[in-house]
């Protein structure tokens, strides 16, 4: 529990006390737990956190993915898309796993995905093509639909 000091301003915390809280989102999907806070050099302002979700699978979000922290969580603003999930057609139907994502190197804004299936093959698909995120990447087309894609 971090202490207060006298003349501390009530909404003001030490970083290191929000590490280990639960990463969630509005429909309280568990995304892993807080194991960095950023911070920008400049603003002095939070830029980010990183989210370690299990063995090797630490990840990036920025600050428009953060609503607010809570006492024991991080509550998300929206849910993000990330590597290794599973990717369904709107019919729930597997079709792979997100592989990788692209995101524009100056706004670090979600372009595409690039979902592998099968043993050796991907497609990139860009965002509008993803229909809704949660546990799962749910695409806004069938296996038929997806198939087809170039």
């Amino acid at each position: 529990m971090p202490v207060k000091l006298e003349g501390m301003p009530q909404n003001i915390a030490t970083a290191d006390s929000f590490t280990g809280k639960k990463v969630i989102d509005r429909e309280g999907i568990q995304y892993g737990k807080v194991k960095h806070i950023h911070i920008n050099q400049d603003t002095l302002t939070v830029s980010g956190v990183t989210i370690h979700q299990g063995f090797n699978k630490d990840y990036f979000l920025s600050e428009d993915y953060i609503d607010k922290f809570s006492e024991e969580t991080l509550l998300l603003s929206r849910p993000p898309v990330r590597t290794g999930v599973t990717v369904v057609d709107i019919d729930s139907h597997k079709i792979g796993k997100v592989k990788r994502l692209h995101k524009n190197p100056d706004t670090n804004e979600l372009e595409s995905i690039e979902v592998s299936y099968g043993l050796m093959h991907s497609k990139i698909l860009s965002k509008s093509e993803i229909w809704g995120i949660g546990e799962k990447v749910i695409l806004g087309m069938n296996k038929e639909e997806f198939k087809k894609l170039e």
